[in-house]
């Protein structure tokens, strides 16, 4: 299985150990490329069309699947959202990169949501007998209260594939595999972007 360059969008303040035991799993079992960086720096005042392209273009630049870590307080960041907002956008240069959601035990999550097929499915949920679609905002936002808002969207997309996953149910070969099947999926998605960026954090 091809490794894939990964970008880590998490809330530095309260989700630091989580990005530090990935980064300490990968560099023991070679399962992705870093390719994270500290996206705090970035000015307010600019527009939201130069903040999209310097964390594309800048920080995001050539990761092709972007990992997302869901706290209590993940949805009221602005660089997260900024983040995502960046990893879905398709450049001319730096495309947009497919996204996995990974809850953390702080969240105490109670669903998973998997997006890539059977493959996901047979190989990561042998449990799960009974698969469901849900076509309502409302039963997303009861399931996962801490999922960012443009994370919702997106769920609810039709033509958009976002695994959401829990940490504790994760092991090396089920991470490696969620990567490579959002690597995988990441051309088909048209993420729908039309939420304006967020200005300020909650």
């Amino acid at each position: 299985m091809t490794k894939h360059k990964v970008f880590i969008s998490y809330h530095h303040d309260n989700d630091q150990w989580a990005k530090e035991k990935l980064l300490e799993l990968n560099s023991k079992y070679d399962i992705f490329i870093d390719g994270s960086v500290d996206t705090g720096d970035i000015r307010d005042d600019l527009s939201d069309e130069e903040i999209r392209k310097k964390i594309r273009d800048e920080y995001l630049r050539d990761t092709t699947v972007t990992i997302l870590l869901v706290g209590t307080e993940t949805k009221n960041r602005k660089h997260i959202d900024w983040e995502l907002y960046s990893s879905m956008y398709d450049g001319k240069v730096n495309k947009k990169s497919g996204i996995l959601v990974i809850q953390l035990p702080s969240t105490n999550p109670q669903y998973i949501t998997a997006s890539h097929g059977d493959e996901e499915k047979i190989n990561l949920y042998q449990s799960v007998t009974n698969w469901i679609s849900i076509d309502s905002r409302d039963v997303f936002e009861r399931r996962y209260p801490y999922l960012p808002e443009r994370i919702i969207d997106n769920l609810l997309a039709k033509d958009v594939k976002i695994s959401v996953t829990k940490w504790g149910d994760l092991n090396t070969e089920d991470l490696r595999l969620l990567i490579d099947l959002t690597y995988q999926d990441k051309e088909s998605c048209q993420y729908d972007m039309s939420r304006k960026m967020r200005r300020n954090n909650l």
